[in-house]
């Protein structure tokens, strides 16, 4: 059993392994840059270590000074969140080569999901349809333009070594390519070291759906249903629904438990998210994230599952305490996320919050590590806060979602909030008449 978590994060999500940890009795230790210094994981922590100034490659991204504090600490397990070293193979590697536990799954599997050509090919093997696309790297412009004339336009040239919609460009025509196909390759190298690219069919008009897994060593693995994660700007998530609108239950049952078969059989350990491109009534393949998402959450509060904990469970050994049987999905579930951000022009904002009011009442949920008078420093993710809103249906968690933005008071930086609170009020929002590219084009619009 693990006995002291090390996590390798901050902010709220720093603040949610804690909590998990706190009801399993296990110590933490946070670890923190010193622009942290005074964050609310660091003062909850049962021990806090700085390992380095506010830059993250000189802190978060610092695995020399990340696995040190582990070892000086007595640590048995590091737990990394999300984003920062989450999906680094190599990391998990040396945390296994330390005699520690990484609470995600084996190195191996980080690195098959991490390249997403690898990715594609080996979810089109187990049978999973994927978007139409190239089956290698696009290496050269001569060689790009013959895929794409192979595949048809529109497409999207993808970064293969990342995601979060960096490396990621459209080509509407062959005029369009070449500058496209620079642009992406250019900027994945910059972000992720690496500008291999491939090409994938653009589709017109779908929705994001993911799949929630979670697979222990003995083979057991189950699903925990949908997320709509569909707006978007820029490929970044900013609102997330569960259940999506429209997946049928039928359908659910059948393609989830398809999804953790597939799962069970690559010998994957850990939580794991299964991403989708929806249309035409098709789920299409686009990536798997090997860590535990953002919007876990909304999952959690239509399944009463703790999914963090069944984490930490599973990579310290444990079988899944939960069967798919045990599984039921409740009512409608709504996370927005509170970035530190201008809600007109989405330029970050930094500095200290003077006033700071949570909401409350009913089926509201808020993960943040906000308090009166800390600091959001600008080196980091604007994310600050998730509201989180879970209600019978989707009427009533649309209405309990406006009560709950109008109480939310968070003064001395731009929020998100005021954007949230028109979206509900939107008709297409209400009416969940909306597709991946309907934010961009009404914040285009100004709203």
């Amino acid at each position: 059993m693990i006995k002291k978590i090390l996590i390798a994060n901050r902010g709220e999500i720093a603040v949610r392994i804690l909590r998990a940890c706190r009801d399993l009795d296990i110590q933490t230790v946070a670890v923190h840059s010193t622009a942290d210094a005074d964050a609310m994981y660091v003062r909850l922590a049962d021990e806090s270590v700085c390992i380095g100034p506010p830059q993250p490659r000189e802190s978060y991204l610092n695995v020399p000074a990340v696995i040190s504090a582990a070892c000086i600490t007595g640590a048995d397990a590091i737990h990394p969140g999300f984003g920062f070293l989450s999906e680094s193979a190599t990391f998990a590697h040396m945390v296994e080569e330390h005699n520690l536990t990484f609470i995600g799954p084996k190195a191996d599997h980080i690195a098959m999901m991490g390249d997403k050509i690898m990715a594609r090919k080996t979810m089109a093997q187990l049978e999973i349809p994927v978007v139409p696309g190239s089956d290698r790297a696009a290496t050269t412009l001569e060689k790009a333009l013959l895929l794409a004339e192979t595949i048809g336009y529109p497409l999207l040239i993808k970064a293969a070594g990342g995601g979060g919609g960096r490396g990621m460009k459209v080509a509407k025509s062959p005029a369009d390519f070449p500058e496209a196909y620079e642009m992406a390759r250019r900027e994945a190298s910059i972000s992720f070291g690496n500008d291999r690219v491939y090409l994938e069919k653009y589709l017109e008009r779908p929705r994001h759906i993911e799949f929630q897994i979670i697979a222990d060593k003995y083979g057991n693995a189950i699903h925990l249903g949908e997320r709509d994660c569909s707006l978007q700007r820029r490929h970044q998530k900013i609102w997330e629904e569960a259940p999506s609108t429209v997946i049928s239950s039928a359908f659910r049952d059948e393609f989830g438990k398809k999804l953790a078969s597939t799962i069970a059989k690559l010998g994957y350990v850990g939580v794991g998210t299964l991403e989708f491109l929806y249309e035409n009534d098709q789920l299409f393949f686009i990536e798997m994230n090997t860590r535990i998402q953002v919007e876990h959450p909304i999952t959690e509060m239509i399944t009463g599952i703790d999914i963090i904990r069944e984490q930490i469970l599973v990579a310290g050994g444990k079988e899944l305490s939960i069967g798919q049987e045990d599984i039921s999905f409740k009512g409608h579930a709504i996370e927005c996320r509170i970035n530190a951000e201008n809600p007109d022009t989405f330029i970050p904002s930094a500095g200290t919050v003077s006033n700071y009011h949570c909401p409350g009442g009913p089926g509201i949920r808020v993960d943040s590590a906000l308090y009166d008078g800390c600091k959001i420093p600008p080196y980091y993710d604007s994310l600050i806060a998730k509201l989180i809103v879970h209600a019978n249906d989707r009427s009533q968690c649309l209405a309990r979602l406006r009560r709950a933005l109008k109480e939310y008071v968070i003064d001395g930086v731009d929020t998100l909030i005021p954007l949230h609170m028109k979206l509900t009020d939107n008709k297409n929002i209400i009416d969940a008449n909306f597709d991946i590219h309907f934010l961009e084009t009404l914040c285009d619009n100004q709203l």
